[in-house]
């Protein structure tokens, strides 16, 4: 019963404080200057002949929801546009109601199964939001290789813009280049960007948005660099092979410190998993070993406080062995 109390608590907390952040960002997303600022930007664009057709798909592809009236009600979620920027870099084909639904999924089986096994109440909200975690791991996994995959590319796109403008080429016709010479996933990033220039969209404003779907510090240094020379001047060319020197110079370096590192980054592995194996164990072999911990209140109290001293350990670890280059 007390958990029950806590709970509800907890759920009531949370909900007003979403309803409140949710009535804000309707505000905001109706009246406010961002709004007002996409809205004239969508007026100049659609006044333009820029190819209704093509730019209605461009559109399309990015749509929260194949049913209208799902995608309407998404748009008033919080920080539903953040959620949709996280699909768009992981690659995967995933909409923001189909990650949803599957999350909600995972939820509901998570709950069934404690009902069905009997669990405990906080056991069962427990192992629903751990089975609801997966698919966000699932999509930050794979934005993850992927950011790593275009890391890994982008000294040879700089190398090939770079050769493309010393060669004559003008700056978007570069991009074009890298977009239909390089290999997936980098050379979807550039087709893209070219894409938007074609559309009508500024230059900066498109190397912008080329930062923003791919968010790497390497990817910022060009970005920077080209809005710079665009506005100042100068031979770019020559700067895109010294900003590749410096990226491939650091992947090196930073490859060195990983390979450094792996023996902390294993030891924080085991001392982190070594208890919950060795806890799994006796559970199997002899659980009446283990069920004070589960049964009394001191037990429960220290389980918990383990817990907590563990998962700060495995943070001041974590902390030790990321090293920034």
């Amino acid at each position: 019963m007390d958990y029950l109390y806590y709970v509800f608590g907890i759920l009531t907390f949370i909900a007003v404080v979403l309803l409140i952040e949710g009535l804000y960002l309707s505000w905001n997303a109706t009246r406010g200057p961002e709004a007002e600022r996409v809205a004239r930007r969508l007026r100049l664009m659609s006044a333009g002949a820029h190819g209704e057709r093509q730019t209605s798909t461009l559109i399309k592809q990015r749509l929260l929801s194949g049913s209208p009236a799902l995608h309407r009600f998404l748009l008033q979620l919080p920080r539903v546009r953040q959620l949709d920027r996280i699909l768009e870099q992981s690659g995967l084909s995933w909409s923001v109601a189909r990650f949803a639904g599957t999350s909600l999924a995972a939820l509901i089986l998570g709950w069934g199964a404690a009902l069905w096994l009997r669990l405990p109440l906080a056991a069962g909200l427990l192992l629903g939001l751990m089975l609801a975690a997966i698919p966000l791991l699932r999509v930050l996994h794979a934005k993850g290789r992927r950011l790593a995959r275009i890391g890994a590319q982008l000294p040879d796109a700089l190398d090939l813009i770079g050769r493309a403008m010393r060669a004559g080429h003008a700056f978007p016709t570069a991009l074009k280049m890298a977009g239909d010479e390089m290999s997936e996933p980098i050379a979807t990033e550039f087709r893209a960007t070219f894409d938007e220039v074609n559309f009508g969209i500024a230059m900066n404003d498109a190397l912008l948005n080329l930062a923003t779907r791919v968010p790497m510090t390497d990817l910022r240094y060009f970005v920077i660099a080209a809005m710079i020379q665009r506005e100042t001047g100068g031979n770019l060319g020559e700067l895109l092979d010294n900003i590749s020197a410096i990226v491939r110079a650091r992947m090196k370096l930073l490859g060195h410190v990983r390979v450094l590192s792996a023996e902390g980054r294993m030891s924080a592995w085991v001392l982190s998993m070594l208890p919950f194996g060795t806890a799994a164990l006796i559970w199997i072999t002899n659980p009446e070993y283990l069920a004070v911990l589960v049964t009394d209140p001191s037990g429960k109290r220290m389980a918990l406080t383990c817990l907590t001293m563990m998962g700060l350990g495995a943070l001041v670890m974590r902390k030790i062995i990321r090293i920034r280059v």
